[in-house]
């Protein structure tokens, strides 16, 4: 089950954390994968590692905030693999590692902007520049990795980031009308705590225990991007370590 061979899958963000683990675990499952970063440094030691494993890997850095770089960077994979069967919107930007959150109130507006591109504004660009090809050949999977922030909102100085996260997942749940009589699925990974470089304290009301670790991300992409969740579509899976609160 969930053998992904001769899958082209472009995973945006990942260079580190979640995306890394995204991209290693369409890889062990048969994936070529794209492995795309801001950061070209990051894109190419991922994509390294992933052939060193046996895998077929691109580095493909870029700007996913910038809908001609996205454009570009489509075909580059386009040239260097084949075409995007599953586009992953890893990437992301919450300012967790900020050491005092900025409540809304007291935010500079200049600085809203880069929440919202990074978190909706790179959704929409990726799969814009996706689209077309996966309408054209009659198949596709777009898989969002968004947070249960955008369902149940967090703590102060996160709204900003909440709502972008909000958009994305209710851009994807009307998409998936659209595309669908194309055969193209959209599905959205929500996911609770993980931490990265900060510290989160022990896991208040986590009914398994602990916090997230990104390995636990791979496996729900796997499958939204397998023939086996070819009817599963419009869906929103909270991977958050048995956390309700309202999702």
């Amino acid at each position: 089950m969930f053998d992904l061979t001769g899958r082209i899958a472009l995973v945006t963000g990942a260079g580190q954390h979640v995306g890394r683990a995204i991209a290693e675990a369409l890889a062990a499952q048969g994936a070529a994968v794209a492995v795309n970063d801001v950061v070209a440094e990051r894109a190419r030691e991922v994509a390294d590692a992933i052939v060193k494993a046996g895998g077929r890997a691109l580095a493909a850095p870029g700007d996913v905030t910038d809908l001609a770089a996205m454009t570009a960077l489509v075909a580059e994979v386009d040239a260097g693999l084949g075409p995007v069967d599953v586009l992953v919107s890893n990437a992301g930007n919450s300012g967790a590692t900020r050491a005092i959150p900025t409540p809304f109130a007291e935010m500079d507006p200049r600085d809203w902007k880069k929440y919202v591109d990074i978190n909706f504004y790179a959704v929409l660009n990726g799969i814009h520049a996706v689209l077309p090809g996966m309408r054209a050949r009659r198949h596709g999977r777009i898989i969002t990795i968004a947070s249960d922030a955008g369902r149940q909102g967090l703590a102060m100085g996160m709204s900003i980031y909440s709502g972008g996260k909000a958009a994305a997942m209710g851009f994807q749940r009307s998409l998936a009308c659209e595309v669908g009589p194309d055969q193209i699925t959209v599905n959205t990974v929500s996911l609770g705590m993980i931490p990265g470089d900060w510290d989160l304290g022990p896991p208040k009301g986590v009914p398994l225990g602990r916090h997230g670790v990104p390995k636990d991300v791979g496996p729900a992409v796997v499958y939204f991007a397998s023939d086996e969740a070819c009817w599963v579509t419009g869906q929103i899976l909270s991977v958050n370590g048995g956390v309700y609160r309202n999702v």
